[in-house]
């Protein structure tokens, strides 16, 4: 029986090298240099720090636009508030990876709600669509793509 997978995968390495270069252009932009602003990752977790609040914005914007030119979605990032330390301001971003329960649930409802002949399972931190025909399961992926659930995915795994 035909099926593919649902997932949410983010290109760690790509983040690094992001990060590397968000890193590179604050220290040469004249309006960050020597500032204090920086920017580090710590696994899954970017750690942003600036002076004022414009330049925190500014280092954020940074970071955004070199994971989006790397072909990272940042809709896979989760905002910390940000908090002042004596003169510094801190603000984390959390990279997150796999499908929770609420977003594999939206998945499988909308699977279901479109009423497809194809079943969606919750597996983990993956959500698998079977289907008795190939057509059916290209007609499944256009309608999650579609469907605005908030997070970015993949579709892999693809078995006929």
């Amino acid at each position: 029986m035909p099926s593919f997978d649902t997932v949410s995968e983010i290109n760690m390495h790509e983040v690094t090298n992001a990060i590397d270069q968000a890193v590179r252009e604050i220290e040469q932009r004249f309006d960050l240099r020597g500032t204090g602003a920086e920017v580090r990752l710590e696994k899954t977790v970017i750690h942003l720090v600036a002076t004022a609040d414009f330049q925190l914005k500014q280092v954020r914007e940074i970071v955004e636009a070199k994971l989006i030119k790397r072909g990272i979605d940042i809709t896979c990032l989760e905002e910390g508030k940000v908090e002042g330390a004596g003169k510094e301001l801190r603000q984390t971003l959390t990279v997150k990876e796999g499908i929770d329960q609420e977003h594999a649930k939206k998945i499988v409802a909308l699977v279901k709600e479109a009423k497809m002949k194809v079943q969606a399972s919750i597996q983990g931190d993956k959500v698998r669509i079977t289907g008795k025909q190939r057509d059916d399961l290209q007609e499944a992926i256009a309608l999650i793509k579609n469907g605005k659930i908030g997070i970015p995915l993949q579709f892999n795994n693809f078995r006929d």
